[in-house]
């Protein structure tokens, strides 16, 4: 009778996803994959978070399967649970409030400034606000940010989101360049002030839903792989970019991705600069070279806890090509065809490929990604003609350790060089000037480890090692010409390391408090405190 009850519930479960089917993406940083992926782990359910972001939609259902298996859950897990439904399940409720509502309690629970909804629509309104503090060694500055989120449904099908906030830092010490750091890079507005700085932070996107699938267009991030503080194939690292994105699940076993995107590559076409007739400004109206990122991936579930995923990206630039907004091109035979093999006429292409295991070794993850910008197979081992330009991660956790919700991590990422580097400038694997693979850049190394715990429910602490080399990036010459390539490292280095604490507890839905310390071997220590809604 309990089978029969379980059964049951999932069908349910799918059915009603099936009729309510509307994407919204959920920030890429939320808590709620740590807390799903850490569930996959322990072997709850399977999670296909090798791209992010993922759907609200989606995120739900997977709160209802460990819903489905509560009684392996702790204490602390349940009451995670609990307030993780409060955020997802909106989602998919019915006749929330047809009378708009403000500042109150939905139907499910969770606090908003606005909401109303009925059988057709759903409209959610929340502020963002933030408040930090952040001091070190000739570091005093604090950071104030306010904006609006707003997300919802229309009918069955259509899902859309608007998320901008405006920062601004003020004081001594604050990064103007976000180079060579972890942290998202920024697009400062222009000032003369030294001391404070000003940009925004914004994502958009409306999406169709259609069975087994959907379409998006909008402008966020988008993540591929895996890694505890940068991921090599896609990352955070550069500024968000407009995009269509196509998904599609023909098989419970296979999921396929197709992104095209719309890049800054910080080039300006002077052919096509033009005088403006006056001379404010320099009298120039400047017009920035076209550039694009295509790219597209096949996960397969190739038995429980095991997904494979490979793929192929495209930079391209100066005009808009219709070829690279085929799902199925081989771009690179295209590429080839299509610019007579010419170097100089060419794009540049990579070969991307991901493995995650989960819980088939007991509360383990293991995962590698490699990204391949050139490879020479005929010499791959010939090191006097070999051209490996690519970088891997490699890592592992291990999750309860002698006590629940205590997680070790180990990772080691390699990033040969010139990878993300092309002959054209306007190719280059970066959006805005960075990187949009790892932030380390080519000709590097990062040795990580870190423990991750969660004493109370929502307050997840932190500790963190990680051990860094980078070498020079090389020129041109050096790439294309200079045999035997330049090894590793092959010259100066520089080494650092960082010791760095984190603990953050969500209050309320949205409601975090958080603070952190760093200790560079390098530039010193500096720490932070803050206090955030709606991010």
């Amino acid at each position: 009778m309990k089978n029969k009850q379980r059964f049951l519930s999932i069908l349910f479960i799918a059915f009603a996803f099936q009729l309510s089917a509307q994407e919204v993406y959920e920030n890429h940083r939320s808590e709620i994959y740590n807390y799903i992926g850490r569930m996959a782990q322990k072997g709850l359910l399977d999670f296909e978070d090798h791209i992010r972001p993922l759907s609200k939609t989606y995120l739900a259902a997977c709160l209802d399967t460990i819903t489905l298996k509560s009684n392996k859950l702790t204490v602390t897990e349940k009451k995670e649970l609990t307030f993780y439904q409060q955020e997802f399940n909106a989602v998919s409720a019915v006749n929330l409030s047809p009378t708009p509502a403000f500042f109150n309690k939905d139907k499910v629970g969770r606090w908003r400034s606005f909401y109303t909804a009925n059988k057709n629509t759903k409209l959610f309104i929340d502020p963002v606000i933030r408040g930090a503090v952040t001091m070190g060694e000739n570091i005093n500055y604090q950071t104030r940010s306010t904006g609006v989120h707003f997300w919802g449904t229309a009918g069955k099908r259509v899902g859309f989101q608007f998320f901008f906030s405006d920062v601004n830092e003020q004081g001594k010490g604050f990064d103007t360049t976000r180079q060579g750091v972890s942290g998202t890079g920024i697009i400062r507005k222009d000032t003369s002030v030294i001391t404070s700085q000003n940009f925004s932070e914004f994502r958009g996107s409306i999406n169709y839903a259609f069975k087994n699938g959907s379409i998006a267009l909008g402008q966020d991030h988008l993540l591929y792989g895996y890694g505890e503080n940068g991921r090599i194939i896609l990352s955070d690292k550069a500024p968000n970019f407009p995009f269509l994105r196509f998904d599609y699940s023909p098989f419970s076993w296979l999921r396929f991705n197709n992104t095209h995107a719309w890049l800054n590559s910080k080039i300006v076409d002077s052919a096509r600069t033009y005088g403006t007739d006056n001379s404010v400004f320099g009298g120039e109206r400047q017009v920035f070279i076209p550039k694009f990122l295509s790219t597209h991936s096949v996960l397969i579930k190739a038995m429980k806890g095991l997904d494979v995923s490979f793929g192929e990206s495209v930079v391209y630039s100066d005009r808009l090509d219709v070829g690279y907004l085929i799902p199925v091109m081989f771009y690179k035979v295209y590429d080839n065809i299509v610019n007579n093999s010419h170097i100089q006429a060419g794009s540049n292409a990579q070969i991307f490929f991901n493995v995650s295991s989960r819980n088939q070794l007991k509360n383990t993850h293991l995962y590698t990604s490699v990204f391949i910008d050139e490879i020479r197979m005929s010499t791959v081992f010939v090191r006097a003609k070999s051209r490996n330009q690519l970088g891997y991660t490699l890592g592992g956790s291990v999750t309860d350790i002698g006590v629940p919700y205590l997680t070790f991590n180990a990772e080691y990422t390699r990033i040969n060089p010139f990878v993300y580097n092309n002959i054209i400038p306007a190719q280059t694997y970066t959006n805005h000037g960075y990187f949009m693979g790892d932030w380390m850049g080519s000709n590097a190394d990062r040795l990580l480890v870190s423990l991750k715990y969660t004493p109370l429910p929502r307050l997840k602490c932190m500790v963190r090692y990680q051990a860094i080399r980078k070498g020079d990036d090389g020129t041109i010459v050096d790439q294309y010409l200079q045999q035997p390539q330049p090894a590793l490292f092959e010259g100066d280095f520089k080494a650092r390391n960082e010791i760095y604490l984190n603990a953050h507890y969500e209050l309320l839905n949205g409601l975090t408090f958080n603070g952190w310390y760093s200790n560079w071997n390098t530039t010193g220590s500096s720490w932070s405190l803050g206090v955030s809604y709606g991010l």
